[in-house]
């Protein structure tokens, strides 16, 4: 059996309904070689499933999901195999947290608009200490009946379609690539087919982005063949996962349905080997 490998998930550390043990337990049970857990602006899923990893034999790649800012629009960039353990990485990461927790406020303040009986305390208690997100509201809107699921909620109120422009904190994607560069991660474009244009995917490129999610739940298969050919045009990395949120209404699929072959973590792994140790010998 080809080896395969899940490498963008979320846990009960940011959105989703998994536990970050009981993720590496699906990925054991489901025979996939290597798991990334990429919860939002967050290491802290990596860590608390390492151990369970170790024990069941699964490769677990540090990653994460950073949100950013490109043209005046949210942008998310997956990084994988970076150093979790730099504080260099850990403080950019806690001035995310900030950033997340003011968007929602935002958020909350033009959903209010709707006739939305809503508080930010409610969606915190939600959250329970993961990044907050979207995802916390879509649950306090459901358990408060003014919609019958989260994937109504934002269909109706939290799309980006829905909210418009909403102020953020967010720093400029151009940054968030060349951190994970520092910390000897590889970056990636996510789910491009959900929101980028040509000339964004250009500025990816030009700003030094390492890859692309090419396969994901929202790439049916003409968008994977774009963005296979993209990367192959550009010489970036291939990546691919479920995104899934386990047990959320978000219409995407579950852990280890969506896929990569194992041969482009093998590429990945050694471009960030070569990169960490260029970093060394600099320093």
């Amino acid at each position: 059996m080809p080896l395969k490998a899940d490498l963008h998930i979320h846990t009960t550390c940011s959105d989703g309904r998994l536990l970050p043990e009981e993720a590496v337990q699906v990925a054991k049970d489901k025979n996939l070689a290597s798991l990334a857990i990429t919860d939002h602006d967050t290491c802290q899923g990596y860590f608390k499933a390492v151990d369970k990893a170790n024990e069941l034999d699964i490769e677990l790649i540090p990653g994460v999901e950073i949100t950013s800012v490109l043209g005046g629009k949210e942008v998310h960039i997956l990084a994988y195999y970076f150093d979790p353990d730099t504080n260099y990485l850990e403080e950019f990461l806690k001035e995310q947290k900030k950033a997340r927790k003011n968007r929602i406020k935002g958020i909350i303040k033009t959903v209010k608009k709707s006739g939305i009986d809503v508080e930010y305390d409610e969606v915190w208690a939600e959250a329970n200490g993961a990044n907050i997100g979207r995802p916390h509201l879509a649950r306090v809107l459901t358990q408060k009946g003014y919609v019958s699921s989260p994937k109504e909620a934002f269909i109706r109120y939290l799309s980006n379609q829905k909210l418009g422009s909403i102020e953020s904190t967010y720093p400029d994607y151009r940054e968030v690539i060349e951190i994970i560069k520092n910390v000897g991660g590889a970056s990636v474009v996510a789910h491009p087919g959900r929101f980028y244009s040509t000339d964004e995917m250009q500025a990816f490129v030009d700003a030094g982005i390492d890859g692309v999610e090419c396969i994901h739940p929202s790439h049916n298969f003409k968008l994977q063949k774009k963005y296979t050919e993209f990367c192959e045009e550009h010489g970036l990395l291939m990546t691919g996962g479920s995104d899934t949120h386990e047990g959320v209404d978000t219409g995407y699929t579950n852990l280890g349905v969506v896929t990569i072959a194992y041969k482009h973590i093998e590429k990945m792994k050694k471009m960030t080997e070569q990169r960490k140790n260029i970093t060394e010998i600099k320093s």
